[in-house]
């Protein structure tokens, strides 16, 4: 996960290719909390390191932790990250593994975590990882091929009820009952294990007038069968306040979402402990009551325009980030 960007050679230089998404912003908002010597930065969404060493680079002080769940991710970026070995962590894990990976490293409080959510280009850009409907490849999208469920066991396992309600909240797809209902009469001919069958068969279930508009019909079916397979909001819901609790006084969080799904968890999830609790009509501020957050972004930063331009990948990219003002 993380580092989204764009890459047309999975097997060539990853500097090159893969554009980590707002990168000088989130420097920007992570660098004041990292200053002193020894500080720890968790990434939980290592993908290929490029955050990361572009944190390192700046603070020559700074102790990075980063986390994956993709094997092949952490090889790749142990690899970029080598000329910084004295001062890096790696642990092959989901996100909401965070405070576990801390506890085994003997590390109490950190000052930042980073958590880049969605796909990153090598699992888009490797054709045989299922995740993409512009190849035709096995029906996988896992992020962490050591685990057992594929998207090819959700579409030909899950009754009906089921696939619609996965399309339905995590796809937000409108069509979504006509579309289980289409993949489960397809299946009883034969197993559905292809991307290019799968979106055909989402592409023909939606009505004509439809498929015209708004990009490829099937982009929703597999942004829901992706999150389901891999338990995306989850995970996203137990490591937020996991990963708040975990930060230091002045310590910040930054979190860059692809979908409004996560988006919409990761802003109720700052509101609430950035909200002084004090009832109302109180001249001053009960003691416990004060926002245990301060707000860093107002609502979501997107990309800049020219940004998009040179990664288009990150043109659905959200950020917010929030600094620890009190413990609890």
């Amino acid at each position: 996960m993380g580092d989204t960007g764009i890459g047309a050679d999975p097997g060539a230089d990853d500097r090159a290719e893969h554009v980590p998404v707002m990168l000088d912003r989130i420097v920007e908002l992570l660098a004041p909390a990292l200053q002193e010597p020894g500080a720890v930065l968790v990434d939980g969404t290592l993908g290929l390191g490029g955050h990361a060493e572009a944190m390192l680079t700046a603070l020559p002080g700074l102790r990075l932790v980063g986390i994956d769940r993709d094997t092949s991710a952490l090889r790749r970026s142990r690899a970029r990250l080598a000329p910084f070995a004295g001062r890096t962590e790696f642990a092959h894990a989901e996100y909401d593994a965070l405070p576990r990976v801390l506890d085994d490293l003997g590390i109490g409080e950190v000052r930042g975590v980073l958590l880049d959510l969605g796909v990153s280009s090598p699992q888009l850009d490797e054709a045989e990882r299922g995740f993409a409907y512009s190849y035709d490849a096995p029906l996988d999208m896992r992020m962490d091929r050591t685990q057992e469920l594929t998207a090819a066991d959700v579409v030909n396992g899950y009754s009906a009820a089921e696939l619609t309600r996965v399309l339905r909240v995590y796809g937000e797809e409108r069509f979504a009952a006509r579309i289980a209902q289409a993949l489960v009469r397809e299946r009883a001919a034969g197993r559905i294990d292809s991307t290019r069958r799968l979106a055909e068969l989402v592409r023909e279930a939606i009505p004509a007038a439809t498929r015209r508009t708004g990009g490829n019909p099937a982009k929703r079916t597999f942004q829901a069968l992706r999150i389901e397979v891999n338990a995306e909001l989850g995970i996203l819901e137990r490591t937020l306040p996991a990963a708040i609790d975990r930060l230091a006084v002045g310590g910040r969080i930054a979190v860059l979402s692809y979908h409004s799904l996560e988006d919409r968890m990761t802003k109720r999830a700052f509101a609430e402990l950035a909200t002084d609790r004090t009832p109302p009509g109180l001249p001053v501020p009960l003691p416990g009551s004060e926002p245990e957050l301060r707000l860093l972004t107002r609502g979501a930063e997107a990309p800049t325009e020219e940004e998009n331009e040179r990664n288009p990948r990150a043109a659905s990219a959200r950020l917010r980030a929030a600094e620890r003002l009190r413990r609890h």
